[in-house]
């Protein structure tokens, strides 16, 4: 179980999210709870996949998306009408009929 959090640090990134500094303790069998404003900035839920990346001294963990997720919350990068599309499938599902 988690005996201590301490929030050390809060600061406002270019993006205009807020990011957070936390310290925790590694609980029995190495667990590590997520803090709940943590969790919450991130959008972490239960059953949220994470990646956990180790270096030498240190860890890095980020949220895994699905497509759904990404289809709803992530950053759009082009706009294109359901006709735009219904064309775009045609033409692909010619070329694989062909």
């Amino acid at each position: 179980m988690l005996e201590s959090l301490l929030i050390s640090d809060r600061r406002i990134i270019s993006d205009g999210l807020m990011s957070l500094t936390v310290r925790a303790r590694v609980g029995k069998k190495r667990m590590l709870v997520i803090p709940k404003r943590v969790a919450e900035l991130l959008g972490l839920s239960e059953g949220s996949m994470v990646k956990i990346t180790a270096f030498k001294d240190r860890m890095i963990i980020e949220p895994i998306r699905d497509a759904v997720w990404l289809s709803i919350h992530g950053e759009k990068v082009a706009r294109i009408t359901l006709e735009e599309l219904e064309g775009e499938s045609i033409e692909r599902q010619k070329e694989y009929g062909e």
